[in-house]
This record gives structure tokens, sequence and C-alpha cells, in this order.
């Protein structure tokens, strides 16, 4: 296989599993299901959160969010705007600083299992 296609793959499982630390960060601390229906407005507020948090607390591009929650760029750059707005509200602050801050806590994914299985 080669390598940049390889190292590319391995970046595509990363940044989906920040991704899903990211969601169930979001859903935990909105009080909202993890998995709530798709066309829904928590559905759509904990995914635009979750964006959020992978863009400030994992570095992320818009383009790796987009590919990591199937979403446009464009649909990334919207969701960042609307919630650094909210962070003008001091409880939307104080919460997106705590789940920034437990999302660089976490331990890094390990996508490849083949490295940690025994």
């Amino acid at each position: 296989m080669d390598e940049s296609y390889s190292n590319a793959l391995y970046e595509d499982e990363r940044d989906r599993a920040f991704a899903r630390l990211a969601a169930a960060l979001s859903a935990y601390g909105a009080g909202a299901p993890a998995e709530p229906a798709r066309n829904t407005r928590a559905a759509s507020y904990g995914r635009q959160l979750a964006m959020y948090i992978c863009h400030v607390a994992f570095g992320m591009s818009l383009t790796r969010i987009g590919r990591a929650f199937r979403r446009d760029r464009s649909t990334v750059s919207w969701a960042l705007h609307v919630m650094e707005d909210r962070r003008d509200d001091k409880d939307f602050d104080a919460l997106c600083e705590a789940l920034e801050a437990a999302a660089r806590a976490a331990p890094a994914p390990a996508v490849k299992l083949a490295e940690i299985a025994p």
C-alpha cells in the first residue's frame, strides 16, 4: 500500500475518532442525547458544538472537520461562526471552556487496533 495513502487513511480515521469524542462531549455537556434524531434542532446544535470543539481543541481544519462529520466545509464554517457568536454568553463560554479542556485531556485515539491488541 502506498505510504501517502496509508497516512491519509490514518488521518481520516483519527479525525473521525476526534469527531466521535467531540460529539459525545457535546451531548454530555449540553444534556442532550448522544444520538439525537438526525434533523432536529438538538442534533444540529450538538453537531455544531462538536465541530467547534474539533476546531479549537484538536486544531482540525474546516476541511478535515467536514470530512469527519460528512458535511461541506461551508457548513463547518457557518457552525463555527454560530458557536463563536454564542460565546458572548458567559454560561455558554464556561461550557465551551470545560468541553475544550476535557477534549484536550483525552488520550490520543487508538485508530490502529493492531498496534494495541494483544
